[in-house]
């Protein structure tokens, strides 16, 4: 590709004069070169043959373009007038730096990317945005858009959000952050695009109360299937969305004020459908999770800091939802969530495959009625808790026979818990142990040891780092993502070694540092599970 890049190149350098390659060169990042076939390349090659690239169809030479990198992509454009030409009516994603001066450029640049069909616009939010009329402007060059992500773009009104929605009508996911148009952009965009995906985070245009808009469903209300709201004082507002998403798969709230039992309530017997639910730092009660749990579909279950919520509304969701497949739960050390929810879990939810617990305490009462009737288990991170030790480990690796990843953090775990792994779960391939102060590098050593194709890694890292929940790595477009660990057992920053023997250890088997362990963990195996996802 580079000796032919070079060729084609050459190529042009012979057949056009030194002024006409200083004219086009200015232009070359902005517009297309629309020039006949026979002055874009040669066919002459370098050493006088045969230029073969350049018999190449214009469409295998845009498919070459979309395995490249953007970086790359740049480069090829520079070769010459005709992959310059390629390259940007084949360039489907775009995301650009949307402050004001973009508007002068935007015809010129939207006329060279002619295609694109998802668009990211992301201001900085100490500069001035793109307003209506670029945004406008932008809809009317690109009219088969599918996506659109909106950053900081605070110059934008309803208007403008309005003439966007009737020129992109095709828009099947609309992502809004940080932006200050109110209910009636919103409502527009809904009314005439049939979204599939909406994600709105600090829409501070949005008033709240008895006066407030009501949002949605509009045309979107046959068609959504996934709504994130996140850090909306107002997220009630689009309560009449939610209620009207029939066909709604996925629900994800997160940090959003009021009293959301209520809403959940009426829902019960109008979204049914659901398959996956997160709810993060959220007012909800038992009342709430009893009313979720009509939805029978339910695969996916994250209950991150909801501290209202006990062993009844699990138990209620347990004898409910038996497809339950993915099971999160950070009980913020409040003690509500124990033994009790976890064994019906264990009775009623045979197709457990991931479970995180973290500030929950579970015995080896709930952890073998677990391993015993969840066969397909296969991924466990238990942390910050005070109550799993040696015992509970020891349970799990007899009776976790599936298990294939395993994650213990802030757990008064010894070195007999490691012993125990080294005999147990025959299908294990990893491990990561953090911050289990009686876990010692000889330990994971004899793990290392005893099972060869284990991965160990071990971090006794003291330092704490700040508070990270679920939905700080973002809208989590295309995965399922697994949640951060809270202050309380929070992920350390470093790696740091109890003793001189196990830093050079961790030296020759190639440790990675500078890692969170359960955050990385749980990324992971996020990646690797990403097209179970309900999409």
């Amino acid at each position: 590709m580079g000796q032919s890049a070079s060729t084609a190149a050459i190529a042009c350098r012979r057949e056009s004069s030194h002024s006409h390659r200083s004219k086009t060169g200015s232009t070359a990042l902005v517009s297309p070169m629309l020039a006949d076939v026979n002055t874009e390349s040669s066919n002459e090659g370098i050493d006088g043959g045969p230029d073969y690239i350049s018999d190449l169809p214009d469409e295998c030479l845009a498919c070459i373009f979309q395995s490249l990198g953007s970086a790359d992509r740049n480069r090829c454009s520079l070769v010459c007038r005709r992959w310059l030409r390629i390259e940007g009516q084949s360039r489907h994603r775009l995301s650009l730096n949307a402050q004001s001066d973009l508007l002068s450029v935007a015809p010129s640049l939207f006329s060279r990317f002619d295609s694109v069909t998802k668009l990211a616009l992301k201001c900085d939010r100490r500069s001035m945005s793109i307003g209506d009329y670029a945004l406008v402007l932008i809809s009317e060059r690109c009219p088969n858009l599918t996506r659109l992500k909106l950053r900081a773009c605070r110059e934008l009104t309803d208007v403008g959000m309005e003439g966007f929605a009737k020129n992109c009508k095709g828009l099947k996911k609309l992502s809004c952050g940080s932006c200050t148009f109110r209910a009636k952009g919103m409502n527009a965009v809904l009314d005439n695009c049939a979204l599939e995906e909406l994600s709105v985070k600090r829409l501070r245009g949005i008033t709240d109360g008895a006066g407030a808009e009501p949002i949605g469903p509009g045309v979107a209300g046959s068609s959504l299937k996934t709504i994130c709201l996140k850090e909306l004082y107002n997220g009630q507002c689009f309560g009449s969305l939610i209620l009207g998403s029939k066909n709604l798969r996925t629900l994800k709230l997160f940090r959003c004020s009021g009293d959301w039992d209520k809403l959940f309530q009426v829902m019960a017997d109008q979204v049914t459908s659901m398959v996956e639910v997160h709810l993060e730092r959220l007012q909800i009660s038992d009342i709430g999770l009893t009313a979720i749990s009509n939805c029978s579909s339910l695969e996916i279950l994250h209950l991150v800091k909801t501290p209202e919520c006990t062993d009844m509304g699990l138990i209620s969701i347990a004898e409910r939802c038996k497809l339950l497949r993915k099971l999160h739960i950070d009980g913020w050390k409040t003690n509500r969530i124990g033994d009790e929810g976890l064994t019906a879990v264990a009775k009623c939810c045979p197709n457990i495959q991931e479970l995180v617990l973290i500030g929950v305490n579970p015995t080896t009462a709930s952890l073998e009625m677990l391993a015993s009737n969840c066969q397909n288990l296969e991924r466990l991170a238990l942390c910050g808790s005070d109550t799993v030790g040696d015992a509970e480990i020891s349970c799990i690796a007899s009776k976790c026979v599936a298990l294939k990843k395993l994650c213990i953090k802030s757990c008064p775990v010894s070195d007999l818990g490691m012993e125990a792994l080294a005999g147990g779960c025959p299908n294990l391939v990893k491990v990561k142990v953090k911050k289990c102060k009686s876990v010692t590098s000889e330990g994971a050593d004899l793990l290392r040891l005893s099972r060869g194709s284990v991965a160990v890694n071990l971090d006794t890292g003291e330092t704490e780092h700040h508070d990270a929940s679920a939905s700080d790595g973002g809208a989590q477009d295309n995965g399922l993502e697994f949640p951060s660990i809270p202050s309380q057992v929070a992920a350390s920053a470093s790696i740091a070694s109890s003793s001189g023997r196990s830093t050079s250890f961790k030296s020759r088997l190639g440790i990675l540092s500078g890692r969170s362990l359960v955050a990385c963990t749980l990324r992971r195996w996020s990646g690797g599970n990403s097209n179970s996802r309900n999409g």
